[in-house]
């Protein structure tokens, strides 16, 4: 029997809470297929300052690097906000992809049937939806330096090298050949000289990929775009800072932040997570949305450990629980028929890959 080791961050707020859903389902599925996983639990965020001093500590990194793939929460809280910089769980989280050279982050946004209700945008304009977005996650504007903050005047520096360009537009591009063969490479080439450096290299990418059709937005007209008419997406490739705003943009097409699962990739190990944050106001009462982290363990399966009839059980079981028309608080004025806890969601969803 195939075993594997998978590292597990639950992190902070509803971390826990909705981890321990997935790894639910996990099991369920692996028992199914015919392989185990061994899960170790490691801290980062709020709860490593409070057990260890520091937001991310080394042995978290050191057991993340030699496992085979990560499944991780959600960290942060207003607990935590006033701490220095250098001390606060999303510093943790971004030294974390750093360590790890996670530089390709897909999070794909994918409209259910079942949840076609659940979106503000009318039916006919989100029915059929299904976008990935690649998002660079290790430069720009987040890493960039010199970067500071007197009191008075304060500057960050957006920067990116050829490089790093190159490694994540070939990433976007391998994934269209996967999809449609359609790419849109989102920039700000008309003001940013780092956004034509973008835009020159993808067209220079491009010609190593005769059947992607590529094509170029400014990610104002981009943001306009995903709700105007989010059909003509097919893959989006765009730098961190626009990623982190595009994604989220995607996320309310599709109804719910709490639907959106992500996977975090480059030459290490893989980190597998939902996009959505700790939500420490709704900590401990039950009624968060665990579908982005269980898509996330999906994921996982489906891109780090090659187990794909496995990762096709699990979306299989999340539609069949939607279709059922069993909904988390956060759905629960769309088509649902019963109103479920957190854990029953999961035990909805692992049941049905029993069956």
């Amino acid at each position: 029997m195939k075993k594997y080791d998978i590292s597990i961050i639950k992190g902070d707020g509803i971390g826990p809470e909705i981890v321990d859903e997935a790894i639910k389902v996990l099991d369920a599925v692996s028992y199914s297929c015919g392989f185990s996983l061994e899960y170790k639990e490691y801290l980062m965020g709020g709860i490593a300052i409070d057990v260890t001093g520091v937001p991310l500590p080394d042995e978290t990194v050191e057991g993340v690097l030699n496992s085979d793939a990560c499944l991780f929460g959600a960290i942060g809280g207003e607990k935590w906000d006033t701490l220095p910089r250098d001390l606060r769980p999303e510093t943790g989280l971004l030294n974390f992809r750093e360590k790890m050279g996670v530089y390709a982050n897909l999070r794909p946004a994918i409209i259910y049937d079942e949840l076609v209700n659940a979106s503000t945008l009318k039916p006919e304009v989100i029915e059929g939806v299904d976008i990935m977005v690649v998002r660079e996650l290790i430069g720009g504007i987040y890493f960039g330096k010199p970067r500071a903050n007197d009191g008075e005047t304060a500057y960050n520096t957006m920067v990116y090298t050829k490089p790093e360009i190159v490694r994540i537009g070939k990433k976007a591009f391998e994934l269209a050949m996967k999809r449609n063969k359609r790419l849109c490479s989102v920039d700000k080439a008309n003001v940013l000289e780092v956004s034509q450096l973008w835009r020159d290299t993808m067209e220079e990418i491009s010609k190593d990929y005769p059947e992607v059709q590529l094509s170029h937005m400014y990610v104002d007209n981009a943001a306009m775009q995903l709700v105007r008419n989010p059909k003509q997406f097919d893959v989006i490739v765009t730098g961190n800072i626009f990623g982190d705003i595009l994604s989220d943009t995607a996320s309310m097409v599709v109804g719910s932040i709490g639907l959106l699962p992500s996977a975090s990739t480059g030459d290490k190990t893989a980190i597998y997570e939902p996009i959505h944050g700790s939500a420490p106001d709704i900590a401990g009462q039950g009624i968060a949305n665990p579908i982005a982290t269980i898509e996330s363990a999906g994921m996982m399966l489906r891109y780090s450990l090659g187990e794909i009839e496995a990762a096709d059980k699990i979306d299989t079981a999340i539609k069949k629980a939607l279709k059922d028309g069993f909904r988390t608080k956060d759905l629960a004025a769309f088509d649902a028929k019963e109103v479920v806890t957190t854990s029953e969601m999961g035990d909805i969803i692992a049941n049905n890959i029993n069956k």
